[in-house]
């Protein structure tokens, strides 16, 4: 079984001492997650909003996040695999819970991992632009 909270847990103390680290105190926090740490770090942007600017989930669980997901207030962008069918159907029911913006991407032609030519790149892509969006510097 996973340990999601165990997880969160590590992801918070992360944020923790990134928050004290000087070159980094000014800066906000973004998580990324794949698979089972897609539920991890929705969990831990839950627990702790305070400076967390965007969450991305890459072939995500976040039904291992549940409880939480509702208390998500950090932009969220949930990406699948478009022949990953049982995650898309997770992600759809955690999309429907999430009241924070949020995005659903599903990437045709694309398993779990992502392996396929040219899917991992548009992960990438999708990723990095939700990431720049949210977290870039206010002067």
């Amino acid at each position: 079984m996973f340990d999601i909270d165990l997880l969160a847990d590590r992801l918070l103390l992360a944020k923790v001492w990134l928050e004290a680290e000087p070159r980094t105190t000014n800066l906000g926090v973004g998580y990324f997650g794949a698979s089972t740490g897609a539920g991890a770090a929705l969990q831990a942007a839950a627990r702790d909003p305070s400076n967390v600017k965007a969450v991305v989930s890459r072939g995500g669980r976040p039904d291992l996040a549940e409880p939480y997901l509702q208390r998500v207030t950090a932009p969220t962008l949930l990406i699948v695999g478009g022949w990953d069918e049982p995650v898309i159907e997770m992600n759809q029911g955690a999309y429907e819970l999430l009241t924070c913006e949020k995005k659903l991407v599903i990437v045709p032609g694309a398993t779990h991992l992502f392996e396929e030519p040219g899917t991992l790149e548009q992960v990438a892509e999708q990723a990095g632009k939700w990431l720049l969006q949210y977290l870039k510097r206010e002067e």
